[in-house]
């Protein structure tokens, strides 16, 4: 099954984004027990699951492509910040641009094509109607910087990491869906840094663990993890330097609109090393679906209140969960059995 991407719709205002019936089919549903526990949860990222799924190809291009691109051109025009590379990251830039065009085309022929003569490289997406004749390595070739030329064309967020003495750096990325993070503040952080508020993790060790398993990641052995929070109406960007158009939505949810308001918000992060730079490329492909939606499973919804119930305390408040939680659980309780 392949979606294909339907006409713009948005994601701030009058919010028009919805999901289709096969949308809300293949969402990535991130609750695996009936309680929800901070985890690592890595695995590999095979590029063969499902027919259909979020999985079965390394970039997930859905019937939202269109709406996602409009969107970051959105934030981009009002802060361009978003997008920054240090002087070091060139060649790790490069590499992605590399490795997107090539998985793009290769997956998806019918709306993207790249050809290689040596270093001249020419590159079509018919969905966005761009055409380029450029050549690798040479960024004067490109309108814009590699990172951000080829940031506009693909769904999700994507930072890549600089490997040094045995750490992570956050060195360079383009970020305009976020979960709360702003990718100005954490630039050029290590990975410990960058987690640092995220609780319960650090007394079990479980960021110690991740850093020895992610410098360890060898090229065409990309990993992903799934990662989720709950947000308020169809809002892509909840980025810091947005709060305040944003910020207020946690207080409008009621028991009345609680199953419209209400989205989870799922991240499918992968990790794929980069083969000349060995940078890390992560990329943080985020999908969202209201609760109205996600109750049409009835296995979702009873594993999703389950997980809602039992969730700790200070994993409601780091998710910023805390006002409108208690409706959230309160609301599928009528969807499982034994509540």
């Amino acid at each position: 099954m392949r979606i294909s991407p339907k006409p713009v719709q948005s994601f701030r205002d009058d919010f028009t984004y919805t999901n289709s019936r096969e949308a809300i089919s293949r969402f990535p549903f991130p609750f695996v027990e009936d309680e929800y526990r901070y985890s690592v949860n890595i695995e590999p990222h095979a590029m063969s699951g499902p027919d259909g799924s979020v999985f079965e190809k390394f970039l997930d291009i859905d019937e939202h492509y269109l709406s996602e691109m409009a969107e970051r051109a959105i934030v981009l025009k009002e802060n361009p910040a978003r997008c920054l590379s240090m002087k070091h990251m060139d060649l790790a830039c490069w590499d992605m641009i590399e490795r997107v065009m090539s998985a793009l085309s290769a997956d998806y022929p019918e709306h993207f094509s790249l050809t290689k003569q040596g270093d001249n490289w020419h590159w079509h997406n018919k969905l966005l109607d761009i055409q380029e004749d450029f050549v690798f390595g040479d960024s004067s070739t490109l309108p814009m910087s590699p990172l951000e030329y080829i940031g506009r064309q693909v769904q999700g967020d994507f930072a890549i990491l600089d490997q040094r003495n045995a750490d992570l750096f956050m060195d360079a990325g383009i970020v305009t869906c976020p979960a709360d993070w702003s990718l100005a503040f954490d630039a050029g952080m290590s990975f410990s840094e960058w987690h640092g508020p995220v609780p319960m993790a650090r007394e079990e060790g479980i960021f110690e663990r991740a850093l020895k398993y992610l410098t360890a990641i060898q090229v065409g052995r990309p990993v992903r993890r799934l990662n989720w929070t709950l947000t308020i109406n169809a809002r892509m960007d909840t980025s810091p330097e947005t709060y305040p158009s944003w910020g207020n939505e946690r207080t409008s949810v009621t028991p009345e609109n609680v199953a419209e308001k209400v989205h989870l918000r799922v991240e499918v992060q992968v990790l794929d090393r980069m083969p000349r730079s060995n940078a890390l490329m992560f990329s943080i492909r985020t999908y969202l679906i209201s609760l109205e939606d996600l109750v049409t499973n009835p296995q979702w919804a009873k594993r999703m209140h389950r997980a809602m119930k039992t969730l700790p305390a200070p994993l409601v408040e780091y998710k910023g969960l805390t006002r409108f939680h208690p409706m959230v659980v309160e609301y599928l309780s009528q969807f499982d059995p034994v509540n």
